[in-house]
């Protein structure tokens, strides 16, 4: 289709709300999209850089054909998903001129909307419905008379920032709902999938297609030429001559002011988003919190306004709402430090830059939050901020490398050099999910015979690869413990220990949660934290600082009042995984002698000496060197679920080896004690036990260990949880590829 033909299929509103705009011509995107929903019943997984308009390019052809549907109650026409609530509250809001001028109404269902709103649409199901998973994982268990009458006319369903959901469990909980609803509903929607950060479109449009019985068109997205503003800083955190910290980002103000509040790193953040409207990222909640504290604590020592906000998962609805008002008012130059739940496609208007603490965890990541800034023709523009301790004159070797420094430049040039970003991880045995979704499943249908619930349960698509003998094991179990009850006709029920996890409005989420505790302070909702607090001790949440008044642990409330101070708290959780991609291009960052533009002053001195440290000691030689007779080191340069393997293979083999003791830190390096005979046979006696024996990864987890990761894990027998664990967390084939492949050529030629 062309562009005047594509045009030509919208309806007038749409193309007075294209010319309200001043567009000119309609993008990419915008035909991409159009071509493949006018021209066939294919699904659509649309991917193009952060504020490209996919929204747009989506429901432009979307809102054409409703029109063209006769006006009736007979159900919603288009489903939308997505991961965030706040997400559901503001995606729409650009278009809000366009949805009423085409008379199609938008309902919101989730958590936070009103019992009447929903009601409404129970009663003249029609037009769009906005949802997350769990809502709508709620709506199958506790409505599903209804679910043939609220969507048997269902034509589309549109999952939003769909990268965060491909490989998780949360993604397959939304596709097994979807094939659930399909069935119920007897309907077979075609689906769009939107994301600004695809790594594999292949994966990911298979990924969309699976259980919708369409195949999946995944349009290349326009090659764009990279236009950054980009900086990288780095500093020792007992340095406090913050004068030398020029950018050419301009971001420093070196007029003469006290500077004795924090070390440098905090003050060179503090001036990099002075007098603008700013995201600062963190890679966790207690950092975020930190940063937070420091920058208020900083601007009331210069006298200057408190202008910093906070966002993260566990403050209050209120608080994280009030920052997102804000950062959209273009009049207040508001900071927000925040974790991933900015990350994600929330319009908060034009910022004028991001700051990220530390490397961002992934590619995909980093692409995220670079792409808030740059909006209605500007550049994106980051800028990175590390800290480090200041290595002791005897601190070990692999405590002088800048492992984080490393790895942001690692994650900046693979996609500079390759456009690479981290491809889905496909899990085989989603145990957590299937026991979650066995109980859903009986739940919404009442009793079922054995057989039918396999049928069921096995035949939804992430399901596929967990074998009937593993999902028998599963219900044997379930049984036993009660979660289901066998009944007198030989059928299955949810039992008493599973209406009491079903009885739980944290049930419908398939991530792991916590027991948290509710901070108040007089009427206001502050947040959650993990732990209670002992009354009279102090902690830190939205950025400031609370001592405790009195403790209520029936009902899980912390009363608070605010003081003036600094201090910690901390949240259950992990970085995630690192893909051995960036481990690699780690390696030849370390090793290559290139000049990066981006690196500021004291990022390319660290960058400098980790080289000069590395190859002074001959790390780009060999992965393995001995500190001492007694103490050595290996650097494999492997991604999480690599790294994790090789480190049990060590500690189950390691009597053989000579070692003992241990340890790594990241997936950076694994240290051990070791034998005085073990250094000059270490690599070569590894080399041979590989080769002998090869990894069975399922022999590297003792019968004594229970892996626990996913929510329902705690209900799941421990020799399915082993087998698991093996299959989708560790990666033994990495492994040997690097030390049959590489290793071995390096001993060769040495």
């Amino acid at each position: 289709m062309t562009a005047d033909s594509v045009f030509s299929r919208f309806p007038p509103f749409i193309r007075e709300y294209i010319y309200a705009h001043g567009w000119e011509e309609l993008r990419q995107t915008q035909l991409d999209a159009a071509r493949v929903i006018f021209e066939g019943e294919d699904n659509l997984l649309l991917s193009s850089s952060t504020a490209s308009g996919k929204t747009e390019a989506v429901f432009f052809p979307i809102l054409s054909e409703l029109c063209a549907l006769p006006l009736a109650y007979d159900g919603v026409k288009v489903l939308y998903i997505a991961p965030l609530k706040s997400l559901i509250n503001d995606q729409f809001y650009r278009m809000e001129s366009l949805l009423d001028e085409s008379g199609i109404p938008v309902c919101h269902w989730h958590g936070d909307v009103g019992a009447s709103q929903k009601t409404k649409l129970l009663k003249s199901p029609e037009g769009i419905l906005q949802i997350t998973p769990e809502s709508l994982e709620s709506m199958l268990v506790n409505r599903a008379n209804d679910i043939p009458r609220l969507f048997s006319s269902l034509r589309y369903v549109v999952i939003d920032e769909v990268h965060t959901m491909i490989g998780t469990d949360r993604g397959n909980q939304v596709i097994c709902l979807l094939s659930r609803l399909s069935r119920l509903a007897g309907c077979r929607p075609r689906r769009i999938g939107l994301s600004a950060t695809i790594g594999d479109l292949k994966m990911a449009a298979d990924w969309l297609a699976d259980g919708s019985g369409r195949q999946t068109q995944a349009p290349e997205p326009p090659k764009q030429k990279l236009h950054w503003r980009l900086g990288l800083e780095h500093f020792f955190i007992q340095n406090t001559d913050y004068h030398q910290a020029a950018t050419p980002l301009e971001a420093t103000d070196t007029s003469d002011k006290p500077r004795a509040v924090a070390d440098a790193g905090y003050e060179y953040l503090y001036d990099a988003v002075k007098s603008r409207k700013a995201l600062v990222f963190s890679n966790s909640r207690e950092e975020t919190e930190l940063v937070t504290a420091t920058l208020r604590r900083i601007a009331k020592a210069r006298g200057e306004k408190d202008r910093f906000l906070i966002h993260h998962g566990n403050l209050s609805a209120s608080l994280r709402e009030d920052a997102e008002i804000k950062m959209k008012d273009e009049s207040f130059d508001a900071v927000t430090c925040a974790t991933v739940t900015m990350e994600l496609g929330i319009d908060i208007g034009k910022l004028s830059r991001v700051v990220q603490m530390e490397a961002p965890n992934s590619v995909s990541a980093f692409l995220q939050r670079l792409g808030r800034s740059g909006r209605r023709g500007d550049p994106p523009e980051m800028l990175m901020v590390f800290r480090e301790e200041t290595p002791l004159p005897n601190a070990p070797l692999p405590e002088l490398i800048p492992w984080e420094l490393l790895r942001a430049i690692a994650v900046v040039q693979l996609y500079v050099e390759k456009r690479f970003i981290e491809p889905p991880r496909v899990r085989k045995m989603p145990l957590s999910l299937a026991f979650h979704q066995t109980l859903s499943t009986l739940a919404s249908l009442g009793e079922l015979a054995p057989r039918a619930l396999a049928e069921r349960i096995l035949s939804l698509p992430p399901m596929r690869a967990l074998d009937p003998e593993s999902y028998r094991a599963l219900l044997l179990s379930m049984v036993k413990n009660e979660y289901l009850e066998l009944t007198d006709e030989g059928g299955l029920i949810v039992g008493l220990a599973g209406e009491r996890i079903i009885g739980s409005y944290k049930f419908y989420a398939v991530f792991k949660d916590s027991e948290d505790y509710t901070v108040r302070y007089e009427a206001e909702e502050i947040g959650t934290i993990t732990n209670p607090i002992p009354k009279g001790e102090r902690f830190a949440l939205a950025g400031r600082v609370w001592e405790v008044e009195d403790v209520d642990i029936p009902r899980h409330l912390i009363y608070v009042q605010p003081i003036e101070g600094k201090m910690e708290i901390s949240w259950p959780g992990d970085g995630g995984e690192i893909h051995t991609e960036i481990l690699r291009r780690m390696r030849e960052v370390l090793f290559e002698n290139t000049s990066y533009p981006y690196l500021m002053p004291n990022a390319a001195e660290r960058l400098s000496s980790a080289r000069h440290t590395a190859r002074t000691v001959g790390m780009d030689k060999s992965p393995f060197l001995a500190f001492s007779d007694t103490s050595g080191c290996l650097f494999p340069w492997l991604g999480t679920r690599a790294f994790r393997t090789l480190k049990r293979f060590l500690q189950a083999h390691a009597s053989e080896l000579g070692i003992s003791n241990v340890a790594s830190f990241g997936c950076f390096y694994i240290t051990f004690k070791m034998t005085p005979d073990t250094k000059d046979f270490f690599l070569s006696r590894l080399l041979s036990l590989i080769r002998r024996d090869g990894i069975d990864p399922l022999s590297l987890i003792p019968s004594s260990e229970t892996p626990i990761s996913d929510k329902y894990d705690d209900y799941i027998p421990s020799e399915l949880l082993r087998r698991a664990y093996a299959i989708d967390k560790l990666s033994p084939e990495e492994v040997m590829t690097y030390f049959v492949s590489e290793i071995q050529e390096k001993e060769n030629a040495r």
